[in-house]
C-alpha cells in the first residue's frame, strides 16, 4: 500500500511560529497550494483530510475531493493555541523546555508527541492492506511522527524533523511496517 502525505499550506499561524486554532490559510498559502492543482499524485483509491479547516482548504485548492478523517487532526496544543511559540516561551519557560525535551509531556490541556504518536499509528495500522494508493493531508506532526514510526525512531526525533507546508512525504507498507518512499518539498 502507498500512503501518500501532503503538509497543508501555509496558514497566519505557521508563518509567525505560533500554536494552532483552526485558521483558514492565509492568501499566500491559497495561492501556492491552487498553483499545485492537478499535480499527479499516482493511482489513489482514497483521499482523506484532517478536519482543520487549513487542511479541507489545502484539498480543495489541490482540486482533491477527499473525506474528513478525525485520527489525522493536529496535535492538541491546549491552553498555547493562538498563542506564539516565542510569547509562550517567555511566560512559561519550563512547561516548553520540558514539552521539547520529553515526548510524554504535553503542553497544558494538550496532546504530547507520544500520544499523537500512539493515536496516529494506530490509525494507520488500521488501513486495509488492499486499499491501494490513499493520499492524506494532513499537518507537520502527524506526518513527522509516521516518520518517525516508519524509521523504528524514538519519539525525541520529533523535533529533528522539519515538515514545510505543502510537502509531499511517500510511505510504502501497512499494518505496523512501513518504509519512506520520498520526501519531496513543494508537492
Amino acid at each position: 500500500m502507498r500512503l501518500v502525505l501532503i503538509s497543508h499550506a501555509a496558514t497566519a499561524a505557521v508563518r509567525a511560529a505560533a500554536f494552532p486554532r483552526d485558521e483558514p490559510l492565509d492568501a499566500g498559502g491559497q495561492a501556492d497550494a491552487a498553483a499545485l492543482a492537478g499535480a499527479s499524485f499516482g493511482r489513489l483509491h482514497r483521499v482523506l483530510t484532517s478536519p482543520a479547516r487549513s487542511c479541507r482548504a489545502t484539498a480543495t485548492a489541490l482540486r482533491l475531493t477527499a473525506e474528513v478523517e478525525p485520527a489525522l487532526r493536529d496535535a492538541d496544543p491546549g491552553r498555547w493555541a493562538g498563542r506564539a511559540l516565542d510569547e509562550v516561551a517567555a511566560a512559561e519557560p519550563d512547561a516548553v523546555s520540558a514539552w521539547v525535551t520529553d515526548p510524554a509531556v504535553a503542553p497544558p490541556g494538550g496532546e504530547s508527541v507520544a500520544q499523537v504518536r500512539a493515536r496516529v499509528t494506530a490509525w494507520a495500522a488500521g488501513l486495509p492492506e488492499s486499499s491501494g494508493g490513499t493520499l492524506a493531508v494532513t499537518h507537520p506532526a502527524v506526518i513527522r511522527v509516521l516518520v518517525l514510526a516508519a524509521l523504528d525512531a524514538p519519539d525525541t526525533g520529533f523535533w529533528r524533523l522539519d515538515v514545510p507546508p505543502l510537502t509531499r512525504t511517500v510511505l510504502r507498507g501497512h499494518g505496523d511496517r512501513w518504509t519512506v518512499r520520498a520526501v519531496a518539498a513543494p508537492i
